[in-house]
């Protein structure tokens, strides 16, 4: 269907964004733009009206444009309009999408995963990674060394021997902190660069049936398919990461960031929905993070996020009380097991605080809520492989989609509600933090 998408099983229509929102107190005076041509008013002195700076050109505000153009400015993501977005929550959905991109690709498959097991899922990928190779399509596999731990070498042999081109990122060796950091924590297939798929699901059969022996459930996890141009932006993404893998070298345009923004004027009131954003989490920049500071400083209504690994920074901690503390409605959902059970003991020392401040926290009840989502305003959804840790924030490499639509973004919000209803929430901090 012409203008419209797919979120869920569902197809929705267009979309139309662009509301208003007052900081409360005394009468402001200047005025902020901040992401979908909304405004936020903010205290301080009028801006100077006279003579412009010279050598400078006079400013020109375009209403509408900011979300792409903020987005730009602080992760280098290049913004594309008329994509069709679905989400996924269960493995066993997200897995089957995944092949019938695979056998359905005529030209090219990506897949770049963290987790590579040699298990029922691996096989099953494996097989039809090496049947697409062997009809002719380019096939390229990267997974990152610590990710595919423990599964051996002869299973990335069999695919490689039938055609497809295998990288393994980082293994250990003599170079910068031997190889262990930074790791390739990312999540991305894309066929033929027309639709890809990214979220937090890994290669791997936990996502079916777990891995806790007594009473097992498959983990939870949110991941997103997106079909039309911002596919070209996750194949571009697949090929900077597959070159690092070779050791080979950026370009100093990709180094030093001397490319113009594409797409920066786009006006989400009249572009074509979804507006898409790749976002690619690198060692040091902090991407995610300042995106997070974003949105909380431009919510009105409500922040929702899911992270399975939260351990995050004293800033991000005040982003969210901040917002809590001026009527946003800011939810956590959180794993209450971990199969790292030392992160959930860690995580659970953020919780005093966080509760103090109105923030709400649910704890899944399942055997792990695996999931790397936000939600905000019902507007704006991430999803991809950043949790709030600082591995994911500041030393791997990573990967999140920033879709802005509100349908999708309602989507993402009962999906999220039905997690909440699968969850505890906690009213107090555990005793002894």
């Amino acid at each position: 269907m012409p203008g419209s998408r797919q979120v869920g099983a569902g197809v929705v229509g267009d979309c139309r964004a662009g509301r208003t929102v007052a900081y409360r107190g005394s009468p402001p005076r200047a005025k902020l733009k901040l992401m979908s041509g909304r405004t936020t008013h903010t205290k301080g002195p009028a801006p100077h009206r006279g003579t412009p700076t010279p050598g400078l050109p006079p400013a020109t505000r375009i209403p509408g444009r900011t979300y792409a153009r903020a987005l730009w400015r602080i992760s280098s993501a290049d913004v594309s309009p008329g994509n069709a977005v679905t989400l996924f929550s269960e493995g066993d959905q997200t897995f089957d999408a995944m092949l019938k991109l695979i056998d359905g690709a005529k030209r090219s498959v990506e897949l770049e995963s963290y987790i590579l097991h040699n298990d029922a899922v691996g096989d099953r990928f494996a097989s039809s990674l090496s049947n697409a190779a062997e009809r002719g399509v380019s096939v390229r596999l990267l997974a990152d060394w610590v990710g595919m731990r423990g599964t051996p070498t002869s299973f990335l042999n069999r695919m490689r021997a039938r055609g497809v081109a295998v990288r393994v990122f980082n293994p250990p060796g003599f170079r910068r902190w031997f190889g262990l950091i930074p790791r390739d924590h990312r999540k991305l297939l894309v066929a033929d660069g027309k639709a890809g798929v990214t979220g937090g699901i890994g290669i791997g059969a936990e996502w079916y049936h777990g891995l806790i022996r007594k009473k097992r459930s498959a983990w939870r996890d949110r991941c997103v398919q997106i079909e039309g141009p911002a596919a070209i932006d996750m194949e571009r993404a697949f090929n900077s990461m597959w070159r690092r893998a070779a050791g080979q070298r950026m370009t100093k345009a990709e180094r030093r960031l001397r490319r113009a923004p594409r797409n920066a004027d786009l006006d989400p009131a009249t572009a074509q929905p979804s507006l898409v954003a790749v976002v690619e989490g690198e060692p040091g920049r902090f991407r995610i993070g300042r995106a997070l500071h974003l949105q909380s400083a431009a919510a009105e209504r409500s922040i929702w996020l899911a992270s399975a690994y939260f351990l995050p920074s004293f800033a991000e901690v005040d982003a969210l009380t901040g917002a809590a503390r001026d009527g946003v409605d800011v939810r956590l959902l959180l794993p209450s097991r971990n199969d790292h059970p030392w992160v959930h003991r860690l995580t659970r020392r953020f919780y005093r605080r966080l509760l103090a401040n109105g923030v709400r926290i649910w704890e899944w009840r399942g055997e792990m809520m695996h999931a790397k989502t936000s939600v905000v305003d019902g507007v704006w959804t991430r999803v991809g492989s950043t949790d709030f840790n600082p591995l994911g924030v500041a030393i791997n490499y990573e990967l999140d989609v920033f879709i802005e639509d509100p349908h999708v973004g309602q989507a993402a919000e009962k999906l999220f509600l039905l997690d909440l209803e699968m969850s505890r929430e906690i009213k107090t901090a555990p005793r002894g933090l």
